[in-house]
Order: C-alpha cells, then structure tokens, then sequence
C-alpha cells in the first residue's frame, strides 16, 4: 500500500511473516492428535476394566471368586476412569493453547479496519516489529470524507460557547471560502500552552472533494447569534441612553462599546430635514462594526457618526449582521 491510497474496509493491508506463528499452529495440532488418541486407548481400557469389575461382581454372588479379587477389579476400573479423564483435560487444554496461536497467526493479515486513504506508512516491508511493548504502528488509515476540526479557545471564552451553535472556518489559502458545520464537544481537559490556558471544541465538516487536508491551520468563528435583512447602523453611531439628571453615560476608554448597550436599548442622533435629533431605538445583534436596530430607524434615514452632525452621517441600511462570539486557531 502507498500513501494516498483508497482502500476499503476488510481489504488486506499487510502481510507480517507467519513462520513462527504457524508452526506453534501446527505443533499443538499434532499434540492435540496424540492425545485424542491417548485417550481412545484409555477409554478401551476403561471398558475392559469396567467388564473385569462386572464379571468379579457376578462370580462373588456365586462365591466362585475372593474378596480380595473383586477389590482388585474395582480399583482397576476407577484408575482408567481417572486416566481417560486426565486426557480429556489435556485435550481441553491444548485446544485452548490452539485457539490462542490461531489467532496470533490471523493477526498477521492485517486488514482495512474503515474504509479511507492510506495516510502514513511507518513500517516498510522487510523491516523487523517488536510488539513485546507495545502494538507497533504498521500505517495509518483516515476517513477523509469527513473532517473533525479542532479550536483551541481561551478559558474567557469558553462559556460563550454551547454545543450545536453554528461554527465555520477559513483555512490559509483557500480564498476565504467558508466551512460550516456545528460545535460537537467541548473537551473538559485543557491543554496549556505558554501558561495560557486553551480548550479544544471540537465540530465535524463534509470534505466531498478532499479540499481540506490533515494538520491544516483553519481560523474558527463561532456564531453566536445572527440576524438576517436587518436594518444596519454604524456602531459608532449609537450612544448610552441618558442616565439620570439628563446626561450621557461615559464610555469608558478602552473599553468595548457593546458593553453599553447590553439591556438593547441606545440613542443615536438621526437627521431629519437637517435637524440632529437623538432617537431612542431597540438593538438586536451586534458585531464589533455594526448594529442592528429592531426599531427606531428606518432603512434610509441618515445618522449622524460621532459629535459631528450632517457632515459624518451614515445612511442606514438593510443588510445582514452576524457575531463571532470568539476565534481561535484549530487544525482540520
């Protein structure tokens, strides 16, 4: 078999030399045949006893025998009773050592466990396997119709995560074309890497056409929540709603401006026949960008961007809004 190999399941793969495996085979075969007929020997014997036994019983009764003598006979029928059973264990025994080396030799085929490609090959014919050890590696078989993609997520955005939301990726070179699929596990031991501490969730994708290959670097995006034909502002272009006394609550600097609108409800500056007004308006998905307004704007209306009014206004829109909750690096 060479690497990149179809193969299907049952197929042969490979062949390990079966001398010494076959001749344990055969030995306990030739003992298992010397004993059957050890024991054909005792059971005659057993019969001929068991007749001396009866014959001494019957000439005691007609007092043409001694006491002694039928003592003599009984003892020679227990002792081939207790020699054929003797030989039925060995024969028991033997059988269970050729069950045993039988299977030694079937292991010496080794054939297709899945149906795959030939992935690896780690042993080369001729070459000596100790398996005293361990199970040596022969080659590697993977099923290339489906990819399980592995991301590695940070502690803090592990709780984002759920299993079944929707996850897709783009991998290095592949034209940002996306892969989609849905998050299967999320594995409760972490892996920790430079100090930094990293879960692996864990979601499978179809590759009909073997586009994505083993070990490739993919960049994930879990969704965490998505909105279609959504009416569309900036983000910059929403403000706190006023707290009390009439002012506007600060952002603070460095800080996310998602993190100001988590109750959904905001203030953005509309103009409308050249007057800037603030309008109070419903915010559904947001993504670090934009923001969709559930009510309050129309498609159309102009908002104003900033401290600057009519100058830096931004048309609303319809479009699509969708979140990444996270990224993280995974290899397919």
């Amino acid at each position: 078999m060479d690497i990149g190999e179809i193969v299907k399941v049952g197929q042969l793969l490979a062949e390990i030399d079966p001398s010494v495996y076959q001749s344990k085979v055969d030995g306990d075969r030739a003992q298992l045949l010397n004993q059957k007929a050890q024991l054909a020997d005792r059971q005659a014997q057993l019969v001929l006893a068991e007749l001396q036994f009866k014959r001494q019983q019957n000439l005691m009764r007609e007092n043409a025998t001694t006491a002694d003598a039928l003592q003599v006979a009984e003892a020679a029928q227990q002792s081939a009773l207790a020699q054929a059973n003797s030989i039925k264990a060995q024969i028991q025994q033997t059988e269970s050592t050729l069950r045993g080396d039988e299977a030694n030799l079937g292991y010496t085929k080794i054939y297709a466990p899945i149906a795959g490609t030939v992935v690896s090959q780690t042993a080369k014919q001729g070459q000596t396997l100790n398996a005293n050890q361990q199970a040596p590696i022969v080659m590697r078989i993977a099923d290339l119709a489906t990819m399980t993609v592995q991301a590695q997520v940070s502690e803090a955005d592990v709780p984002k995560l759920r299993v079944g939301m929707d996850v897709y990726f783009t991998t290095l070179g592949g034209d940002n074309r996306r892969y989609h699929g849905k998050l299967r596990q999320i594995a409760p031991t972490p892996n920790v890497v430079n100090n930094v501490v990293l879960y692996d969730a864990l979601f499978d994708v179809a590759n009909p056409n073997q586009a994505l290959m083993t070990q490739m670097t993919a960049q994930v995006f879990f969704v965490a929540s998505s909105a279609k034909d959504a009416v569309l502002v900036p983000l910059a272009a929403l403000h706190p709603v006023a707290a009390e006394g009439g002012a506007r609550s600060p952002r603070g600097a460095g800080t996310d401006p998602r993190s100001q609108f988590t109750k959904g409800v905001a203030l953005v500056s509309v103009v409308d026949d050249g007057k800037v007004a603030d309008r109070e308006v419903k915010v559904g998905v947001m993504n670090r960008v934009s923001a969709q307004i559930l009510s309050g704007i129309e498609p159309g209306e102009s908002v104003v961007i900033g401290t600057k009014a009519p100058a830096a206004a931004a048309r609303a829109q319809t479009g699509s809004a969708l979140v990444p909750a996270t990224k993280g690096g995974g290899r397919p």
